[in-house]
């Protein structure tokens, strides 16, 4: 998926213009590369095309804070209001979802602040063995 489908795909989720769905997606990216390890943000890029996944460059050590401390974050990137913040955030997980393996979408999340359960959808649970 290069970055323009991207884009589309949070377009039409978001319900958003697509420069401002770019414009979310790119601080969104950015935000989330500050977040997670270098490590992670290196095998969730690798899943991505080159110009989604150069978005995931680390910044340094992963940045603390709660999910409220990241949506400010991309809200200030984005320079939109948090509530749109929040909007495009949820619909760049959810394209991100779709976009990389299962299993590193769980790795991931699990790396992310307390409190973004709420934004990212439940994970399908595989099928129990009777």
């Amino acid at each position: 998926m290069r970055f323009p489908l991207f884009v589309d795909a949070v377009a039409r989720r978001a319900e958003l213009p697509t420069d401002d769905a770019a414009t979310i997606s790119r601080a969104v990216l950015q935000t989330l590369a500050e977040r997670i390890t270098a490590d992670e943000s290196a095998d969730l890029a690798a899943q991505l095309p080159d110009d989604v996944g150069g978005y995931l460059v680390p910044a340094g050590p992963p940045a603390t804070g709660a999910a409220v401390d990241f949506l400010y974050r991309v809200a200030d990137r984005a320079a939109v209001d948090p509530a749109l913040a929040e909007v495009g955030t949820r619909a760049v997980l959810a394209t991100l979802r779709e976009t990389v393996t299962v299993g590193e979408f769980q790795d991931l999340v699990a790396q992310l602040p307390r409190g973004f359960d709420a934004m990212v959808d439940p994970l399908p649970r595989p099928p129990y063995d009777v």
